[in-house]
């Protein structure tokens, strides 16, 4: 059975969730480009919490069966993008993430959700 987006997401986050990475935010970009449908952006305290991060939620989606097509910024850990297709995951640390404000460029008043587990 192939997973739907929202159950893509919400493995995403619990992944995420579960090293401790801070303020994840979920961010529907469907209607805003076509890059994505869902941006995912979450922080981590330094960047071996960074690395950890990401390869737990790499380990959690191959297991089912979910690859990351491509990932940038693993070798320097400060800002780790990886694409799941329709989702982007950018993990970052807290001052990458205050420069770039993502959670601020591609908001469009209602399209950000804050994930609590």
């Amino acid at each position: 059975m192939e997973l739907t987006a929202q159950q893509i997401v919400d493995k995403i986050c619990k992944a995420l969730s579960e090293k401790q990475a801070t303020d994840i935010k979920i961010v529907s970009v469907a209607k805003l480009t076509d890059i994505a449908d869902y941006f995912i952006i979450a922080s981590g305290k330094s960047v071996p919490h960074i690395k950890a991060t990401f390869d737990n939620l790499e380990e959690k989606l191959e297991a089912e069966g979910i690859f990351c097509r491509r990932k940038e910024g693993y070798a320097e850990g400060k800002w780790i993008a990886a694409d799941y297709g329709i989702i982007i995951v950018h993990i970052f640390n807290q001052s990458t993430r205050e420069f770039y404000q993502l959670d601020k460029l591609w908001n469009s008043g209602n399209n950000i959700t804050t994930y609590t587990d």
